[in-house]
């Protein structure tokens, strides 16, 4: 195995202690003490958030000096990403829960703020009035940033609405602490996306419309926009993500014919397609490595650990030997200068609970660990796995081990995901390890419909909520069972947002299976969400066909949503039901774990629900999640 070689940053020098002092809830529902890392263009400052003690703050740090020459309150406008467009300049951006003026209820509201470091000053830079459409909540995009270093392009809707919403223009800004954006490109209601050239000038646009479902990419020509590519199609099935070094072509990543997503490029000359550029037979790629920008200098792939390839050689050899030299870690790229001459790691495995690395060639500089309170007997292994369901489809998983096991059958939490078109990585998952600090043994299925192992995988899980996807979770019980791993006796199901219909589901469906249920944030009524998403986007938008494709409900109607909706099966339940859910949830409302609550307990079942007071659907603050963890750890006592 290759060494390690680490050294520290002397602000860094001390590895931290876990605080005794400290319950499971609150030592795994803290954030990270150290998130958000990413290094300046020149390679010589870094920024990041620490949530170390009572601070909560962003902070840039000079290399060469060890010294700190800026921060701010990170509390003061809640950042989720920061990066930086130049050595003193970083951007923030923000995501709060607010009332937007003239509009009914609270709404999650992106919005990017720049930080001059030399200045210490800190500004919005796309504000809400004055041109700028009110009713909009995605005001933290930025697609390119001007040659001077001086302003950044974003989109946004421009103007006042009436029956649809305004033209969605493409602003420049300037990077100050009150700018004052001007269009830099005029729209409609049909764009949804723009790139720049080498100048900041608007080059290339893409357009969805709802209503004639057509998706195009029109390039500008003689200030006139020029139509290269077109396809009508329910929802989009090609993503474009990017530009090549030289422009002259745009990025793209669509299915291709060995069923994984691979890289393409589009010529911005006459639409022509390329082959497959990157594409692997076992793995998706799943997204882009690209500059503020957006060029693209390589992949990433999907699978429980990531792995990358560049179009630089060179690159490409060191990555591939950091990644290939140590299989029992998990690196994640987090960052890196213009260069790449520094790369920000992100490792975690083999009792690691999360730590920032440095990468600068012949070395490793340790930046933090993610997680102090933990430490490394404390992390819980974690493997990865296969079972065969019952109809003899391969069902990747996960499995998390006890930290402390006292018997070989070991009480067990099955763990499905969200999306339910997402995947589960490798790694430290703060809500396994704390099931694992806690004595069970903790299973992550990649059932039927699960992303990131190829497209039929994922189309196998169509049509399949509340039947073979629930059965895929099933299987893996009997399995390890049968292998003397769990105590099929003692399982509990938890999940969240898709996990947590999944988690009712169980509950519903195979009521003798589980012993207990736990949805955060868990749909449990189909046809009323179904309902509020066409109420919220119009009976033709494609989230509607997307879901009716997924779901199975356009062809099958309401009684197919009627008859995979947990709530309408209480009178199976026979499990202590937990329900946790966030007020400000705006991606499953709260209203799907209010009713259900309802429905069990006009049925006499066994339910506590939690409300989590201002909390969205990702369970974002400390507060919430320990609030969280504490009611789930008094749940488990009292019923496992």
């Amino acid at each position: 195995m290759r060494r390690l070689i680490i050294v520290c940053l002397t602000l860094f020098c001390q590895f931290a202690t876990a605080k005794t002092s400290l319950s499971d809830p609150e030592i795994y529902g803290a954030l990270e003490s150290v998130s958000l890392v990413r290094i300046s263009p020149s390679g010589e400052r870094i920024a990041y958030r620490t949530t170390d003690g009572d601070r909560d703050i962003i902070v840039v740090m000079d290399l060469k000096s060890n010294k700190v020459v800026g921060a701010i309150n990170a509390e003061e406008v809640n950042p989720k990403y920061l990066y930086f467009v130049s050595e003193d300049k970083l951007i923030l951006v923000a995501s709060s829960y607010k009332v937007l003026p003239g509009f009914i209820g609270k709404h999650h509201v992106s919005t990017a703020f720049v930080f001059d470091v030399a200045e210490k000053e800190l500004g919005q830079l796309l504000t809400p009035g004055d041109r700028i459409y009110m009713g909009q909540s995605g005001l933290g995009r930025i697609v390119g940033i001007s040659p001077d270093l001086q302003y950044v392009y974003m989109p946004a809707y421009v103007g006042e609405s009436s029956n649809e919403l305004p033209p969605f223009n493409l602003m420049k800004v300037k990077l100050e602490r009150r700018p004052k954006p001007r269009t830099h490109a005029l729209g409609n209601h049909a764009v949804i996306d723009y790139f720049v050239d080498a100048k900041g000038e608007p080059y290339v646009r893409e357009k969805y419309d709802n209503r004639s479902n057509k998706h195009s990419v029109e390039v500008s020509r003689d200030d006139e926009w020029v139509e290269i590519f077109a396809e009508t199609v329910p929802y989009r099935y090609k993503s474009f993500v990017g530009l090549t070094p030289d422009r002259q072509e745009l990025v793209m990543l669509t299915s291709g014919k060995n069923g994984r997503d691979s890289y393409y490029t589009m010529s911005l000359n006459d639409g022509k397609i390329s082959a497959p550029i990157f594409s692997r037979d076992d793995a998706d790629v799943e997204s882009v490595i690209s500059d503020v920008n957006r060029i693209v200098a390589g992949v990433r792939y999907s699978g429980f650990k990531p792995s990358y390839s560049f179009f630089d050689k060179k690159l490409d050899a060191k990555v591939k030997s950091i990644l290939g030299s140590m299989p029992q870690y998990s690196f994640t790229i987090s960052d890196y200068d213009e260069n790449w001459n520094n790369i920000v790691f992100y490792i975690q495995g083999e009792g690691l609970a999360g730590e920032f690395l440095l990468n600068t060639g012949s070395q490793f500089t340790r930046i933090e660990s993610a997680r102090k309170n933990i430490p490394a007997e404390q992390v819980a292994k974690v493997i990865e796995y296969e079972y065969i369901a019952r109809d003899g489809l391969k069902i990747p998983a996960l499995l998390t081990y006890p930290v402390a096991a006292k018997t070989k059958k070991h009480p067990a939490i099955m763990l499905p995901h969200g999306g339910p078109e997402s995947y589960d990585r490798f790694g430290f998952y703060w809500l396994a390890q704390y099931f694992a600090k806690k004595g069970y043994m903790v299973i992550q299925p990649q059932f039927r419909g699960s992303e990131g192992f190829g497209a039929k995988h994922v189309l196998a899980g169509r049509g399949e909520w509340g039947k073979k996807m629930q059965d895929d979770l099933t299987d893996a019980i009997n399995h390890l069972a049968e292998k003397g791993q769990i105590d099929p006796d003692r399982v509990c199901i938890v999940g969240a947002s898709y996990g947590g219909y999944a988690a009712m589901a169980g509950a519903a469906f195979t009521p003798d299976l589980y012993k207990c249920a736990i949805s955060i944030n868990g749909v449990s009524d189909v046809e009323s969400m179904l309902d509020e998403d066409e109420d919220k986007y119009g009976k033709d938008h494609w989230v509607l066909r997307y879901w009716g494709d997924v779901i199975g409900s356009v062809d099958q109607g309401r009684k197919l949503l009627q008859e995979i909706s947990p709530i309408n099966y209480v009178k199976n339940i026979k499990a202590p039901i937990l329900l946790i859910h966030g007020a400000a949830d705006t991606v499953v409302p709260y209203t799907q774990s209010y009713h259900l609550n309802d429905e069990l307990e006009d049925e006499d079942k066994d339910v506590t629900f939690v409300r989590l007071s201002k909390e969205d659907h990702y369970l974002s603050s400390a507060h919430t999640r320990i609030q969280a963890l504490q009611a789930i750890e008094a749940f488990l006592q009292k019923h496992m």
